[in-house]
């Protein structure tokens, strides 16, 4: 799976990409797309990127004005319905959308930039969706973005976590592929039972 931020300059600082970028990228992979919308205005913005070829739509609880119709529109569209949390945000805020979602993304440092450091409290929040997800019997996915390392992604994959996203540890080694593979094998490592 990809991963793609979009950024809009006012939710989060940053800018990024648009349609067009989603566009060129399904035309190049067969991969899901997962976009990931840091946007003020997600209710107009999502249909167009699922037109564009995105698999997953996330946008934050924070930007929702009327998250359950929100997200029952992306699945209308087509595509796979996340919701998202900032660090500040607490997992009780999604206790009425959990039985809606495809997946939810937890935020483990401030959207907007990559190379931060892990906020380790999110973590917390993965355990208390998943335990939530066991006890309603419910079956979204739980994704984490934000500061992921090879320190940590042992104690990230035991958590609860379903999905990770990785940048810079990724992107920012000399191999990137070596980058990945490593994140991949620490985690199945962690996930290991010792005898």
């Amino acid at each position: 799976m990809i991963h793609v931020d979009i950024m809009d300059g006012h939710f989060v600082p940053n800018l990024t990409m648009g349609p067009p970028v989603t566009q060129s990228l399904r035309k190049a992979t067969r991969l899901k797309l997962d976009h990931h919308l840091m946007i003020e205005d997600p209710d107009t913005y999502a249909p167009v990127f699922i037109k564009a070829g995105a698999d997953c739509v996330s946008v934050h609880y924070e930007a929702c004005r009327n998250l359950n119709r929100t997200l029952n529109m992306i699945r209308d569209e087509g595509a796979k319905a996340g919701v998202v949390i900032n660090p500040h945000s607490t997992v009780a805020l999604l206790d009425d959308v959990l039985d809606i979602v495809d997946y939810v993304l937890v935020m483990s440092v401030n959207p907007g930039f990559g190379g931060q450091e892990f906020i380790p409290r999110s973590l917390l929040k993965v355990r208390q969706l998943d335990r939530a997800r066991r006890e309603r019997g419910l079956n979204f996915a739980i994704e984490i973005d934000g500061g992921i390392t090879a320190e940590n992604i042992g104690e990230v994959a035991r958590s609860g976590v379903n999905w990770v996203v990785a940048g810079s540890s990724v992107f920012g080694e000399t191999d990137p592929g070596a980058g990945y593979r490593n994140l991949q094998r620490k985690a199945e490592e962690s996930l290991m039972v010792k005898v």
